[in-house]
């Protein structure tokens, strides 16, 4: 499934882009980033504590920051395009000794090269707006969670309209050299469909960000 021109993310960034932004922001990503997406981050987490299904994919897990706060029950797998992100996760995991992480894999978010069907949740933070091709990031993760399982993103969608929008697409230019994408739609990552289907949460702080659930399958649990 292909992204209209209209909807596609202004500019978006190869895998190679992606990579040397990453390996750039990797020493302070943490400290620059994980305050501001912290609620976010706790609130995607405990949605998924409360969902049932043991296989969790965390998809561009980063620096491990969200690893900690899973389940002891949950069965926790994190891929990320980065090797030096990867790094300082499989660092927290020793250190923490969270024995809930069933492992760590450097891989293409958008064609992982698992079999069909390996998880009942698969969860992307922060990644729907950095990866070149969206709606092949939510096929992949589409076809890795069973038919009773659920998809869930966290990012930051630009507004319907209003001053923001014009202050986003303003942004969008300084934001795309750093991997972030101010003016990224939501149309960009799920069909009209699943956007009926999704339930949409703002998250603090401010609503800068948004959580995205959307269940497989009609009437799945939530």
């Amino acid at each position: 499934m292909q992204v209209s021109e209209t909807h596609r993310p202004h500019s978006a960034m190869d895998k190679a882009a992606v990579q040397a932004a990453y390996r750039r922001w990797a020493g302070i990503y943490d400290g620059a980033f994980g305050a501001i997406s912290r609620p976010a981050r706790h609130r995607t987490v405990s949605r998924i504590n409360a969902l049932p299904g043991r296989d969790v994919l965390e998809v561009g897990v980063g620096t491990g920051l969200a690893l900690p706060l899973y389940d002891p029950g949950k069965r926790v797998t994190g891929i990320d395009l980065s090797a030096e992100m990867l790094a300082r996760a499989r660092t927290r995991t020793d250190r923490l000794r969270l024995g809930h992480v069933a492992g760590l894999h450097e891989m293409d978010a958008e064609a992982t090269g698992f079999p069909d069907q390996s998880f009942d949740i698969a969860v992307a933070m922060f990644v729907a707006s950095v990866v070149p091709h969206p709606r092949r990031l939510m096929a992949e993760m589409r076809r890795l969670v069973r038919p009773s399982g659920h998809l869930l993103f966290v990012n930051h969608f630009i507004a319907r309209g209003g001053p923001r929008r014009w202050v986003e697409r303003g942004m969008a230019p300084a934001s795309h050299a750093l991997g972030w994408h101010p003016d990224f739609a939501v149309e960009a990552l799920l069909d009209p469909a699943d956007a009926a289907r999704a339930e949409f949460v703002s998250t603090r702080p401010f609503g800068i960000f948004t959580l995205v659930h959307l269940p497989m399958t009609e009437g799945a649990e939530d």
